[in-house]
């Protein structure tokens, strides 16, 4: 079983479950299939699983280390971002709207995705190598936003919370009492989702059935 699923705090854990999206954050691994870093590169972008008749073999020497996430919520929850190439009509709706939820930042539309992705990367992460979360309230917060509760990673959705786990969502939650929560999906993300981009949730049949 290769080191190589994404949970909402950005880690590189070992799953059997399989992902719905796969991402890249550069070289990560050795020639022997173990991780050695948790990123590369400042672009982490998220992709499709399928393109263009492409084949590779996973943690292939010398190649990017294929990540694999189980929606694209959890994906922007670790600090992905859509993928130029594979996804581009996604990456153009998410920088559209990551401008105009960000507006402090006085980008312009031709403003080039390496300046996005160096505001994204001290979101992620911080010198230390440790996540960065912030503090909001959870009533201020979009559907496909993460949160932490009891410890855990949940994910806000309708007016609910969701346990994340790496098959799937495993249990339903009421907004808890405390109105401030710790979020972990980068703030300029959030503000994208505020401003207008949806992100994908996979909620299994008998929660979505239930709303």
């Amino acid at each position: 079983m290769l080191q190589n699923r994404v949970d909402p705090f950005g880690n590189i854990i070992r799953s059997s479950a399989r992902g719905t999206w796969m991402g890249n954050r550069g070289i990560l691994h050795d020639e022997q299939q173990h991780i050695q870093r948790s990123f590369k590169l400042k672009a982490w972008i998220t992709c499709v699983l399928q393109f263009k008749n492409r084949k590779r073999t996973v943690m292939a020497p010398h190649r990017y280390t294929e990540l694999f996430f189980r929606d694209e919520a959890t994906a922007f929850a670790a600090g992905h971002r859509p993928c130029f190439e594979c996804r581009r009509a996604d990456y153009n709706r998410f920088k559209t709207y990551w401008l105009k939820g960000n507006a402090e930042y006085g980008f312009e539309a031709g403003i080039s995705i390496q300046q996005i992705d160096k505001i994204l990367h001290g979101e992620r992460i911080d010198r230390q190598g440790v996540k960065v979360t912030y503090r909001a309230s959870i009533h201020d917060l979009p559907d496909g936003c993460f949160i932490v509760y009891h410890d855990q990673p949940y994910v806000v959705f309708k007016q609910a919370l969701f346990l994340w786990s790496p098959e799937g969502y495993i249990k339903k939650e009421m907004f808890p009492e405390e109105e401030m929560v710790q979020v972990l999906t980068p703030e300029s993300i959030v503000k994208a989702f505020l401003a207008g981009y949806v992100p994908e949730v996979l909620l299994p049949e008998e929660f979505i059935q239930a709303e």
